[in-house]
Formats: structure tokens, C-alpha cells, sequence
């Protein structure tokens, strides 16, 4: 039985399985979709018994890094499953009812980093980051203005063309072309009143409530991969979330 280079040092030993197949997805070992080998052959990788490694994915899982098939194993998670290609938008409307989401691109540009987006992308102030803004339609109505900061150096060939190819679906677009996948996320929501430029965006009269959420997704690793600023108007929606 193969026992792993380095014991772990630190309780409960399924974090240390955990943190040992996290650092298999950031090397790329399993790719998005795939499949990761069967709990027994894990634990035989790793020295540890199957209960060590069913606790371990079993955290992936919830976390939907991984995702469970019945009767066909465990896979790398995708933001091309259904009910993961939706995850951080949780703008719902009011009457619980379903809606055609679209999307309009409105300008995709290189500019240089401020002191501040360095340090929450963690990349050099003055670095080329790639400035998206767009709108999000539900139903037709303009419901969300979607500001994304990317840093260059990670994201290169993003343009419009790569962005309309894929229709606005950001995270499918990492994931695909580039095979940044975005694992979590912080944000952070406050209420606003409607500026001048958001008003003309989104047809309102300046000063509408807006609600605001600013985010960094992450990816492997923690480390942090896009920014984004989304401005909503929640009069006949709101903000869903599911803690647990």
C-alpha cells in the first residue's frame, strides 16, 4: 500500500486527504467532467482507509468541487452542469418563477490595475487586467449591470469574440478555454441609489434602489481570479441564497 510523501500533521486526517486531492485538480490530473479514481484506489494512493477518503470527498461534494453519479463514481465538477453553471447567481423572482436569461455585452477592454483591484487580485498594481461590462436580461429586462475584472496574464485571448462565442456564460468560458474553474466566492452586498450612468443602463429614474454585490471568485488553491461588481434591481426580485 503506497503511503503519502508527507504525513499528515494536522486532525482530522480526511482535511489532509482533502487537501491532497484539492492540490490533484490544481496540477490538473482530473480535468473538469472527468472522473477521479474509486475511493478504494484512493485510499490505497494515499495510505489511509475508504472511510478516511468517503469524508473527504464527501466535503468536495457539498462544496461541488466534486459531484456524485449513483452507480457511476465521482467527477470533477463542471460549471457546464445544470446545477452548477448557475451557482452565484441568486437573483430570483419574487413569484418563484422561471425565466429566460440572457445576456448584452456592452464593452471589453485592457487597462492597467488600480492599488486597490491589485491587492484584491493579488497580482502587481499597474498589472493589465481585462475590464468586461454587460447587462444581464431576465425575461427580456435589463435587471443587472455586471462589471468583471480579470487579470490579463491569466486570462489571455479573452476578448469579445471569445465572450459572445460563448453567449455570456463566464465561468463555462474559463473552464473551457482557459481551465480556470471558480470554486467559491466572497461577497459582499450593500444598497444603492441609481447614478446617472446606471439609470441610463438599466431604464431607471436616478436614485431607484439598486442592490449592490461585490465579489471575488476563487479558484483552486484559494487564490483569487475575478472581480465583479454586479448592480441589481430587485423591485419584483430578490436575492436567494441557501446556507447550511
Amino acid at each position: 500500500m503506497n503511503q503519502v510523501k508527507t504525513s499528515p500533521l494536522f486532525q482530522p486526517l480526511y482535511r489532509q486527504i482533502k487537501s491532497l486531492i484539492t492540490q490533484s485538480l490544481i496540477a490538473g490530473e482530473w480535468a473538469p467532467g472527468a472522473a477521479i479514481p474509486s475511493e478504494f484506489d484512493l485510499a490505497d494512493r494515499y495510505g489511509v482507509s475508504q472511510g478516511t477518503v468517503r469524508k473527504a470527498i464527501d466535503e468536495l461534494a457539498a462544496e461541488k468541487i466534486l459531484m456524485r453519479r449513483q452507480g457511476k463514481g465521482t467527477y470533477v465538477a463542471t460549471h457546464s452542469e445544470e446545477e452548477v453553471k448557475l451557482r452565484f447567481l441568486r437573483l430570483v423572482a419574487a413569484d418563484g418563477g422561471k425565466e429566460l436569461l440572457d445576456n448584452q455585452l456592452l464593452s471589453c477592454e485592457r487597462v492597467k490595475a488600480s492599488a486597490e483591484m491589485a491587492r484584491l487580485l493579488a497580482i502587481k498594481a499597474g498589472s493589465v487586467v481585462i475590464e468586461i461590462k454587460r447587462l444581464l436580461l431576465f425575461s427580456g429586462k435589463p435587471l443587472i449591470h455586471d462589471h468583471i475584472v480579470l487579470p490579463a496574464a491569466a486570462f489571455k485571448g479573452v476578448n469579445t469574440a471569445l465572450i459572445e462565442r460563448y453567449n455570456g456564460s463566464m465561468y463555462r468560458m474559463y473552464e473551457s478555454e482557459l481551465g480556470i474553474r471558480m470554486v467559491r466566492a466572497e461577497e459582499r452586498l450593500t444598497a444603492i441609489g441609481a447614478d446617472a450612468q446606471m439609470a441610463a443602463a438599466l431604464s431607471l429614474k436616478v436614485g431607484t434602489p439598486l442592490l449592490s454585490i461585490e465579489r471575488v471568485s476563487f479558484t483552486y488553491g484559494d487564490k483569487p481570479m475575478e472581480w465583479r461588481l454586479g448592480l441589481c434591481l430587485t423591485d419584483k426580485h430578490h436575492y436567494l441564497n441557501h446556507l447550511e
